[in-house]
């Protein structure tokens, strides 16, 4: 939800050299919307192409449509037709506008039938699945996908509603269905919702955010390269089991999104859109600009309604039918540039402006903001860009995308270069602080340490790029080792800093909480198909012996707390302190008081921080015991602020022991 203190976009000066190119911006996205709807319907009207095309029983009959406007002929093949093209079968040209339809009597298909399309078009034909299609599954013996028909006797019906209210701070649990199991397989919906959803429940995030949902051929592309849009993948259950799963989380008051793959498509053209009516162009647009060389994937032509039509209409399906409360966009930055974000380092405001943003993906992420917020206007959207493009933030009646939230991207990067680059001693403070507070005063952002994104093949999650082969050996309860304390130490603090200084909202990926080990990677060739790596070890986190629960107790109480005092999108951060030298931080929120110590070796006794007037204990110390600290700081003494004249203002300051590598939360208790 919007924060209607945000500042509009106009009010960035820096932006006034660029004005008219936000009012040619604004203009297009009225235009696009008046082409799309004529002027005679609403957005949330038009959005409706999944409840025409596509494969539907209504009025005791079948009926079929799919746009395929280079098509000769085409065909509905598969168990009801024992794989041959028959003429019963054949769909006839509908409207003119490159529609092909049929009927069908109640008898003709059954629940489970597999079928493709047999599609035919001047000098060539081919084999695919409908563009519409809600169901699709594997073989696993050709591991060649068909669509399938999904009746079943018994439908679901939704047992919880959906929050009626926005998550006003999202805490976002990332999440990965296939992978979220100990064991080394796929792992399902249900599996998820009876294992794993009560950790997430006790942890005290109040967001889950699902990926790789929507089909894709290929696991190892972490759900990235879709194929098909409109069906929730088969190799983790049934549409009825994700809906089981999702009234699971609402019932638990949990918001649930999803990963949205709009940015492309996988190239696939017997699973997937590529080349669909025998035209590279139908989807996507011609030539080398609908290839994205560096993920090897489609990209959509945001300027044709028909795409439009089908994008927009997807956006709403998954509100429809799954009840999510939102979507992550992502690879924004790839759509909202002709250059994809390749190679440029956006150090100014003129590379916004430089004709190198596509017109058309902009005023389609507006429309789709609008459309979903319409539809649902509790739901959370949020948007993965790199580029810091003003306005993402902005509604559309002011030129911008109308997210409610983009990555705070800025962020890890600075805590794994930190990690990588700089030797702990050289780490700069005011550069780390920046980072952590830094946003567009027209936007609300989500702060994070990690995502999936640091941890797949060729990276580390960030407890591996700190304490790297030593986790094999020295994390049990006995061992002493400088590179486990040193690691166990800026984990916690890492996220406790994010989180406290976090504006809006945080996100953390599944196990990384307890500094779950190694990389991420999927089964594949290079790796002899082992599901070594896309599983997460529940039972380093479980296991008392071992020191991951100090990290995982130290998260949930972490989250828990930030959560009760309720702080994240209602209260800025109030600066206290930087000390490079000294590798201070310190700043205060609604009465907490978040105070870090990053030097390696240098604690400080009566070190003297400014705060609000009163009296504070400690709520939550990284060097607790517990989270396997070393207790050097007494848990029950209280800090009571004094009056200090320091020759041009009185402050109020607390004097206090920070031994070194140690985060603390102070609370104000009077």
């Amino acid at each position: 939800m919007r924060d209607p203190n945000l500042a509009k976009l106009a009010d960035d000066p820096w932006l006034e050299p660029f004005k008219d190119e936000l009012v040619r911006r604004k203009n297009h996205i009225r235009y696009m919307e008046e082409r799309l709807t004529g002027g005679s319907m609403t957005l949330d009207n038009f959005a409706n192409a999944h409840e025409y095309f596509g494969l539907h029983f209504r009025d005791d009959k079948w009926v079929f449509r799919e746009w395929a406007p280079n098509a000769t002929a085409i065909y509905l093949i598969g168990d009801f037709s024992n794989w041959q093209q028959k003429d019963q079968f054949a769909l006839h040209y509908g409207d003119g506008e490159g529609v092909w339809e049929i009927e069908l009597p109640a008898k003709a298909l059954k629940h489970e039938d597999l079928y493709k399309l047999k599609i035919y078009w001047p000098g060539g034909e081919g084999e695919r699945l409908p563009a519409y299609t809600r169901r699709s599954v594997q073989d696993p013996d050709t591991h060649t996908f068909c669509a399938q028909v999904w009746k079943p006797a018994k439908q679901y019906k939704w047992k919880f509603p959906q929050p009626k209210t926005p998550i006003e701070a999202p805490l976002i649990y990332e999440s990965h269905i296939g992978m979220a199991q100990e064991d080394a397989k796929v792992g399902s919906y249900l599996e998820y919702k009876d294992q794993i959803l009560p950790r997430i429940i006790k942890m005290g995030y109040n967001t889950v955010q699902f990926m790789g949902i929507m089909e894709h051929p290929y696991y190892g592309s972490f759900g990235y390269h879709v194929s098909n849009f409109y069906a929730a993948s088969s190799r983790f259950g049934t549409p009825e089991e994700l809906k089981e799963l999702i009234d699971a989380c609402h019932e638990a008051g949990l918001a649930v999104i999803m990963d949205l793959v709009h940015s492309h498509a996988v190239k696939n053209e017997a699973e997937g859109l590529s080349k669909f009516d025998g035209t590279l162009y139908q989807y996507f647009h011609d030539g080398s600009r609908g290839d994205h060389d560096a993920w090897d994937s489609r990209c959509f032509d945001y300027g044709k309604p028909e795409v439009l039509h089908f994008l927009l209409s997807n956006a709403r399906f998954w509100l429809d039918e799954f009840n999510f409360d939102g979507y992550r966009f992502d690879g924004v930055t790839s759509m909202l540039y002709h250059h994809r974000g390749l190679g440029t380092g956006f150090g100014n405001y003129a590379t916004y402006f430089d004709g190198s943003v596509d017109v058309d993906a902009l005023a389609y992420l507006a429309l789709s903001n609008k459309l979903i917020h319409s539809v649902r206007p509790a739901a959370i959207t949020i948007a993965e860009d790199v580029s810091g493009m003003p306005g993402l933030g902005a509604p559309e009646n002011e030129g911008g995308c109308g997210f409610d939230y983009r990555l705070a991207m800025g962020a890890p990067d600075c805590w794994f270069k930190l990690a990588n680059d700089i030797p702990d001693e050289e780490w700069n403070m005011y550069w780390l602080y920046h980072e952590l507070t830094s946003h567009r005063a027209d936007e609300q952002v989500i702060s994070y340490v990690e995502s999936h994104d640091q941890a797949l093949v060729g990276g580390k999650s960030f407890i591996f790029e700190l304490i790297d082969k030593e986790m094999y050996f020295n994390m049990h309860l006995e061992a002493r080792n400088l590179l486990v304390d040193r690691g166990i130490a800026l984990h916690k603090m890492a996220r406790l800093a994010t989180l406290s200084a976090a504006a809006h909202g945080y996100l953390n990926f599944m196990g990384n909480e307890f500094g779950h080990p190694e990389w991420i990677d999927f089964p594949r060739e290079g790796n002899s198909w082992s599901y070594h790596y896309a599983r997460r070890q529940w039972s380093l986190r479980d296991d008392p012996g071992l020191k991951f629960h100090f990290l995982a107790d130290f998260d949930e109480h972490m989250v828990n707390l930030f959560r009760e005092q309720n702080i994240l999108g209602h209260v800025p951060v109030t600066f206290r302190l930087i000390n490079d030298g000294d590798k201070m931080i310190a700043f205060e929120r609604d009465g907490l008081v978040c105070i870090f110590n990053f030097h390696p070796n240098k604690s400080y006794t009566d070190y003297a921080v400014d705060v609000s007037p009163g009296c504070y204990e400690i709520a939550l110390n990284t060097d607790d015991a517990r989270y396997g600290g070393f207790d050097l700081i007494d848990p029950e003494q209280h800090f009571h602020s004094f009056e200090y004249d320091d020759g041009e203002n009185i402050r109020n300051q607390i004097m206090i022991y920070m031994p070194a590598r140690t985060g603390i939360v102070l609370r104000r208790i009077d």
